[in-house]
């Protein structure tokens, strides 16, 4: 039989409702609405699609927002400049730059620029401390994301397997604390890993986030082993797809994400859940 099928789109579209109740009773006491500036150098088309959807999906549920579109000359000491003053707005309560950034710009630089409580990605080394030592504060919007997609589903972490392929600062490194944080027995797979498919077939659970379509096979898929497919790849002729062999992998899991409309939704669903979670500390 084949997977059951994780509606990332369907289950964020409800996080979205929650999150805009809490922005509505927020003013209903009188309080401001949450603010997000984002903070976009250069014209990748990818990052501009991206950043337009962010701000989307802010005026769906009432947080203001910004953007700062930058020329891809900008210096990095322009963009820290930029970065400290949104620190002391206190209108803004998050703080989101767009990556990749120009490779004249320092990401890791950037990043420690912005304030721990106004670190909505969730990158910041103290956010990521926090999530290591298990009192987790804003947390890393993707991993946060699937984590919140495995509670949907039922998913009991504690005694099960997980492995995680992809070793990355965005995704697998913080998904591997979150399902440490859940309760789960972590495997990370990375280049280095020498047999990253004995890894993955004894696995209960497998998150993938690599960006190489089709690496991990559908037939190293456990039977029965729920699947979370991180990766999303353009081919060729257009169409998008995971980092999973998805059919093979579909006959063999008993939950799966597709590609589109599993993960990518839930990135999204977290930001403004940082967002309005950041405003809310900093009401005291």
């Amino acid at each position: 039989m084949a997977a059951e099928l994780i509606d990332g789109k369907g289950f964020a579209a409800r996080i979205r409702d929650d999150i805009k109740r809490g922005v509505d009773q927020r003013t209903r006491r009188g309080l401001r609405r949450p603010g997000l500036a984002v903070i976009l150098v250069g014209d990748d088309p990818a990052s501009k699609v991206y950043v337009g959807h962010k701000r989307n999906d802010c005026e769906q549920v009432g947080i203001e927002s910004q953007v700062l579109e930058l020329p891809f000359s900008t210096t990095e000491a322009e963009v820290l400049h930029h970065i400290d003053e949104y620190n002391a707005d206190p209108s803004v309560d998050g703080i989101l730059v767009q990556l990749p950034l120009p490779r004249h710009v320092d990401s890791t630089r950037v990043i420690e620029r912005i304030r721990p409580d106004k670190d909505v990605d969730g990158f910041h080394p103290y956010n990521i401390g926090r999530l290591v030592q298990r009192i987790p504060a804003l947390r890393p919007c993707t991993p946060f994301g699937v984590i919140r997609l495995l509670e949907s589903i039922g998913e009991p972490f504690k005694e099960r397997d997980a492995v995680v392929v992809g070793a990355s600062n965005i995704v697998g490194r913080p998904m591997a604390l979150e399902l440490l944080l859940a309760g789960a027995t972590v495997t990370v797979c990375h280049r280095f890993t020498r047999d990253t498919e004995a890894h993955v077939r004894q696995a209960d659970l497998v998150v993938v986030g690599v960006g190489k379509p089709g690496l991990v096979k559908g037939e190293w898929i456990k039977e029965g082993a729920t699947v979370i497919d991180v990766g999303i790849n353009r081919m060729d002729d257009g169409r998008l797809v995971g980092d999973v062999e998805f059919d093979v992998a579909r006959e063999r899991a008993a939950w799966i994400t597709p590609v589109p409309g599993g993960v990518g939704p839930m990135t999204r669903a977290m930001l403004l859940q940082n967002t309005l979670d950041a405003a809310r500390h900093h009401d005291g």
